[in-house]
């Protein structure tokens, strides 16, 4: 059984917190408007480059919990979460999740320091974007040693930023059992081709040499190992790919029999992550729909001013402050390594995806007519509260893992359905 305390200091913020909080509201609130994110989201590359840079060399956002070895700041998840919070809060389209947290936290978690000293300052820079494949979303690969190392054969489906990301980390089944590898599919490419299928843009990666007649412009372009297909989802701000490999080469990361124990502490590191997300999107939508039932007048009146909406807010209110309590207490026991993190998380996930669902089902109704239109943002939080609920494992699936890990049932694995996460085709 898990004792659920900490030092209430922890869960305070601090006056480098509320600066960095401030600084970064200030820059994406130029950057990320409702307008910007749209033309980023629709962008070849699905997010703004620039404001990626920018993050990385103005704020130093990407290197905030990177250890100062590997060319971070040394500060810990307790500042990535503010970060997370805001762009949160304007669902910027930037790949923070799957490379800062997913893929930083298994290069970190694998121990591997050859890894770490390779990847982790590109991360930190902002050189580098990465994403991990096999999880939470299961994936069908395999490695095998092939006469140059290691290769992998199969596909993942349904992987954050697959389409794009420089550094791809791979859970894939070896000889030796499931082992983590590293796969750069831009590596010593050849061709890079982009073409549009019935499903949605393919890009093709040809690496190798051979003597075949590749379509690259360099020499000695062999067979394409490498297949990138962007899938339709429901979120056009967090894109997703299926990724198909072809003897791609790949490099093992961390040791054999290590995999399982790396997955579940990254995606309990995801759940904490998209928690803080979840309560910056769930703050924009009470502070939108407050600014509107001030300002919109029916019956002589302000519509806020009405029984019926102010109760509708209050409970608004209560859920987004108890998620954030949840989110405060999960971000202190990730950045403090604690051992009641998977209580934390699944906890987090629960309040926080709940309330983000009841925020934004209020910032389309409590807007009336208007809320329901294209061109009003408001879909676009339904959109990504909708496609996340089921990213890392959806609120039952965390209740049914609490009442296991709380001693209540026999079950404290992860959640069980993440594989049907926001897909519409």
């Amino acid at each position: 059984m898990f004792r659920l305390d900490t030092d209430p200091t922890l869960l305070l913020e601090s006056e480098e917190r509320r600066q960095l909080r401030e600084v970064l509201r200030e820059l994406l609130k130029e950057t990320c408007g409702p307008e910007e994110v749209r033309k980023q989201a629709a962008g070849p590359r699905g997010h703004d480059r620039l404001l990626w840079e920018r993050l990385a060399g103005e704020i130093g956002v990407q290197a905030l919990a990177v250890p100062e070895e590997f060319g971070g700041a040394g500060y810990t998840f307790a500042e990535l979460a503010v970060a997370l919070e805001e762009t949160g809060r304007v669902l910027c389209p930037a790949p923070l999740l799957p490379t800062v947290v997913l893929a930083g936290h298994t290069l970190l978690r694998s121990g591997d320091r050859q890894a770490c000293q390779r990847w982790l300052p590109g991360i930190a820079d902002g050189s580098l974007t990465a994403t991990v494949a096999g999880f939470p979303q299961a994936a069908h690969v395999t490695a095998e040693r092939g006469a140059g190392g290691w290769v992998l054969r199969g596909e993942a489906d349904f992987v954050l930023d697959g389409e794009g990301a420089d550094l791809i980390l791979v859970a894939a089944e070896a000889p030796d059992g499931t082992r983590l590898f590293a796969c750069e599919p831009d590596h010593g490419a050849g061709t890079r081709t982009r073409t549009r299928s019935r499903t949605g843009t393919v890009t093709r990666i040809g690496t190798g040499i051979g003597t075949g007649t590749g379509t690259g412009t360099g020499p000695g372009v062999g067979s394409r190992t490498c297949e990138r297909v962007a899938r339709r989802v429901l979120d056009p701000t967090r894109r997703q790919a299926l990724v198909r490999f072809r003897g791609a080469p790949a490099e093992p990361v961390g040791e054999a029999g290590q995999a399982a124990a790396i997955m579940a502490a990254v995606l309990d590191a995801g759940r904490v992550a998209l928690a803080a997300e979840h309560v910056g999107g769930s703050a924009h939508a009470l502070d939108a729909v407050l600014a509107y039932v001030r300002h919109r007048t029916q019956f002589g009146r302000p519509i806020g001013s009405f029984q019926v909406v102010k109760h509708r807010l209050a409970d608004l209110l209560v859920d987004l402050e108890g998620a954030r309590s949840a989110s405060a207490y999960a971000t202190a026991c990730l950045a403090g390594g604690r051992a009641e993190l998977p209580v934390a998380a699944s906890s987090a996930a629960v309040s926080c995806s709940g309330a983000y669902r009841l925020a934004t089902a209020e910032y389309v109704q409590l807007h009336g007519g208007i809320g329901f239109t294209w061109e009003h943002p408001a879909h676009l939080y339904v959109r990504r509260a909708r496609a996340d609920e089921a990213l890392f494992g959806t609120a039952d699936d965390h209740r049914l893992r609490l009442a296991g890990l709380l001693g209540l049932t026999g079950r404290t694995n992860g959640a069980s359905r993440t594989d049907c996460a926001s897909r519409t085709d």
